[in-house]
């Protein structure tokens, strides 16, 4: 029997900040400017919390010369820069104590080569913080999950059971494995975002939990075509949800950037896609008029938390946002009676 864990909710105190600079050159137009851009979401972050860099060797010198000596930086070979999706998934037990979910990681589905560096990533990270690693033959990414910390896990129906990543398991399946290694007494699964062809349709563009029983869902400006159903699907499945605990869900709409000019195929719009820093809540700005409006939605959701906005147009254009390139490492001081065990 494995001792019982839980996966913290988010917005629970961190100790850290966990990134990873960008270096895969052939996924983005301008790297510099994206290196420019990830240095911008870390000074923001660090302002919260204490941040840490995954850098290569050889790129060392000049990521110290965007990051500063307020950014701490490990050096690690790695190949991608999405910390989310090849970091450890960390979990507590009742005690406080510390462990990382290592789940097996093939770049999306072998959407790009080589990956065999961040499928060290996690255990590297755990090994250098002195944290053991709970193996998981389940090939998972971060992005692809969301817990409400009390037992409820969000995912969508595209990602993890896709043949790219899991032909062989069942939805079930899945569920048991995501119980065993970060407490989810309920899978609630999703609609992946059909336009999403880097993630297979990651949960963290779509939806994050607010608080237990509260939900975040994107929402688009459009009253019909394609984009309109998906999320129209998305809002029913989890109006016709309970978490957990038994409770229905409240939901809260935040806009996607629809007037934002994509740039490329991969472009991310999402507002949702932010991160929960000690006492903030760290999002995405386009340069265009909604960010002012997000800005104050997000400030009337979160009284409690500062608000920051941080530039993504040249992150974006990789696939992915704020949430994606960052993994939050939980306070080691967490504890809490654990809601069932898990084995």
């Amino acid at each position: 029997m494995s001792a019982p864990y839980y996966m913290p909710a988010e917005w629970e105190k961190h100790e850290r900040c966990w990134m990873a600079w960008p270096c895969r050159e052939e996924v983005w137009p301008d790297i510099a400017k994206v290196r420019s851009s990830y240095a911008g979401v870390a000074h923001a972050i660090r302002e919260f919390e204490q941040v840490t860099m995954l850098v290569p060797p050889q790129l060392k010198a000049s990521a110290l010369n965007e990051l500063g000596s307020d950014i701490e930086i490990i050096e690690m070979p790695i190949d991608d820069s999405w910390a989310r999706d090849s970091g450890p998934t960390f979990v507590v037990d009742g005690q406080g104590g510390l462990k990382g979910v290592c789940y097996t990681f093939n770049a999306w589905g072998e959407k790009y080569q080589p990956y065999d560096q961040d499928a060290l990533m996690a255990r590297r990270i755990l090994q250098t913080i002195g944290v053991d690693c709970i193996s998981s033959p389940l090939v998972a990414e971060g992005g692809g999950m969301c817990s409400d910390g009390e037992g409820t896990v969000l995912t969508t129906d595209t990602c993890f059971p896709n043949k790219n990543r899991n032909p062989d398991w069942r939805q079930v399946d899945i569920d048991a494995e995501l119980g065993r290694t970060v407490g989810a007494e309920k899978v609630i699964w999703l609609p992946g975002d059909p336009d999403d062809d880097e993630t297979d349709g990651h949960v963290d563009g779509l939806a994050t939990f607010i608080r237990p029983g509260v939900v975040l869902l994107e929402s688009t400006s459009e009253q019909c075509g394609h984009r309109a159903d998906f999320y129209r699907k998305a809002r029913e499945v989890m109006e016709s949800q309970r978490d957990a605990r038994g409770r229905t869900f409240e939901l809260i709409s935040l806009p996607e950037a629809t007037d934002v000019e994509a740039r490329g195929d991969r472009f991310c719009r999402s507002y949702v896609n932010f991160y929960y820093a000690n006492g903030a809540i760290i999002a995405p700005a386009y340069g265009i008029k909604m960010d002012d409006e997000v800005k104050e939605r997000l400030q009337s959701i979160f009284p409690e938390r500062v608000i920051r906005l941080v530039a993504v147009n040249h992150i974006a254009e990789g696939g992915g946002g704020i949430h994606c390139i960052t993994q939050q490492q939980p306070a080691r001081c967490l504890r809490r009676p654990l809601l069932r065990q898990i084995t």
